[in-house]
């Protein structure tokens, strides 16, 4: 038996056809995120307060579902980058239930859900868990803008009470693009980092001129541009997504993988 997290407004069509495969996991795939059903609740709705983060329509609700065990499914930490290896279900459960701190741990059902293996919806408390990361509680939360979201319950308090030196506003567009001008051509690699942080802080920009730092010696300058367009609405930004996905360096392919999961 599994548990999966969701939004009360989904219920009636979870009921009616199941759960969409709508979350992105390895490779581009897409299925269903869910954890096991631990003899501990806590444990098993660990997952509540993080979600919670982001927002829900009407609460969160969780959905039991059952799997067959030999199901392929992927079963790691979130904050695991190596490439994690099928299992079936049974595997999975067994692995997880295990550990002796599975706080963080996540399954990933590489396909929707049907209506005849959802066993109940039921309504959760929405204390339970971890926020930010399972060992966060007692340590001052970061406020910085990557860290951040917009409108979280009790942001702004929070920005007010520990105001971040890295807050912003960021500078004006071409102050930043002057600063990315000066640093030479390819550029220091500082001085870029710099400039595509604070170009980070916006929801547009000038890509077009921006564009050639996808050929940059350095992989944290191709890093940082990518973080730089993750927000971005400007035309253009999928398809130099797409080309930096096939860059040869992995930590850059890891950033546009973690940006596509995003957008």
């Amino acid at each position: 038996m599994f548990v999966h997290l969701t939004s009360a407004s989904n219920t009636q069509r979870i009921r009616r056809s199941g759960i969409r495969a709508d979350s992105h996991g390895q490779d581009g795939a897409r299925g269903v995120y869910c954890f096991p059903v631990l003899p501990s609740y806590t444990l098993t709705h660990q997952w509540l307060r993080e979600l919670a983060r982001f927002g829900s329509r009407g609460g969160l609700v969780a959905v039991h579902i059952r799997l067959d065990d030999d199901q392929p499914v992927l079963a790691a930490h979130y904050g695991d980058r190596k490439p994690r290896a099928r299992s079936t279900a049974a595997e999975a459960v067994r692995r997880i239930r295990a550990l002796d701190d599975p706080r963080g741990w996540e399954v990933f059902v590489p396909r929707p859900v049907g209506p005849h293996e959802v066993h109940r919806i039921r309504t959760a408390p929405q204390v339970a868990g971890w926020r930010y990361r399972p060992d966060a509680h007692g340590t001052r939360p970061c406020t910085c803008f990557g860290c951040r979201i917009r409108g979280e319950y009790g942001s702004q308090r929070l920005r007010e009470r520990l105001p971040h030196p890295l807050d912003g506003p960021p500078p004006p567009a071409e102050t930043l693009l002057a600063r990315v001008a000066a640093a030479g051509d390819p550029g220091d690699p500082a001085e870029l980092r710099d400039a595509l942080y604070w170009f980070g802080m916006r929801r547009r920009g000038p890509l077009a001129r921006l564009t050639r730092l996808a050929a940059h010696p350095d992989p944290g300058v191709r890093s940082g541009l990518v973080r730089a367009v993750a927000r971005w609405s400007t035309p253009g930004v999928t398809e130099l997504l797409d080309r930096l996905a096939d860059d040869p360096h992995p930590s850059v392919r890891e950033e546009v993988e973690d940006v596509r999961t995003m957008r």
